[in-house]
């Protein structure tokens, strides 16, 4: 029985994906809605969309906040994992972590302290390979913040299809701009897909830019629609 750490970006939602595939029991997702934009361990735009994707996808979740302190924040991802436990009986976690080491090292440590197995099945998975795989099953990929030379104000909200794609591919020969954002590029939002048993809505949405590459996407109305 497994809880999924989500955020509601691409990663977490196909790790997801990846586990209702191979007949697990998922019985909860996990989100931690940071306070701090700067997050080091957590996904921060668009979580506040997480509860809708979890109504649309059909599994209750865990929302924990936290004020997204670095080292700090483990311990409101402990408080999550233990209601997550309690509550669902379950026994592993698994993580959409790719590449990085400080997330996946800490995320471990907790469920090794709560006595839970912990599943990456991302991990170094090469990201031009995910991506295409992502888009190719159908899953409806926004772009929920820019943080890269190359993406800008245009890119917020825009879907990632094949024609995003090369666009990545070409900004990867260029300035060596990591495909699946694990830079920092850029992060994500999923709105439909295969495991979606009702597709959300973006009604209406706000373009916020700090600077000429930097910026997120502010959903001030989303509704579920049947599909």
């Amino acid at each position: 029985m497994l809880g999924v750490l989500f955020s509601g970006g691409k990663d977490s939602v196909f790790t997801l994906y990846y586990y209702l595939e191979q007949g697990w029991d998922v019985k909860c997702l996990i989100s931690l809605k940071s306070e701090n934009n700067q997050s080091w361990m957590f996904h921060t735009p668009a979580i506040e969309m997480a509860e809708l994707q979890s109504e649309a996808i059909g599994i209750p979740i865990i929302l924990q906040e936290t004020k997204g302190e670095k080292e700090k924040e483990l311990i409101d991802l402990e408080k999550a994992l233990k209601k997550a436990k309690a509550k669902y009986k379950i026994t592993g976690v698994c993580v959409g972590a790719l590449l990085s080491d400080y997330q996946q090292e800490r995320v471990n440590r907790v469920c090794h302290a709560l006595g839970l197995k912990c599943f990456a099945p991302l991990w170094h998975k090469k990201q031009e390979q995910l991506l295409s795989e992502i888009i190719s099953l159908g899953f409806d990929v926004r772009i929920a913040g820019v943080a890269s030379q190359g993406l800008g104000k245009d890119f917020l909200g825009k879907k990632i299809n094949k024609k995003t794609f090369e666009q990545f591919l070409e900004l990867n020969r260029k300035i060596g701009f990591h495909v699946g954002g694990e830079g920092g590029e850029y992060e994500s939002l999923v709105v439909d897909g295969p495991i979606f048993k009702k597709k959300i809505l973006l009604v209406k949405t706000k373009k916020i830019m700090v600077d000429e590459y930097s910026g997120t996407l502010q959903i001030l109305k989303a509704e579920l629609k049947k599909k």
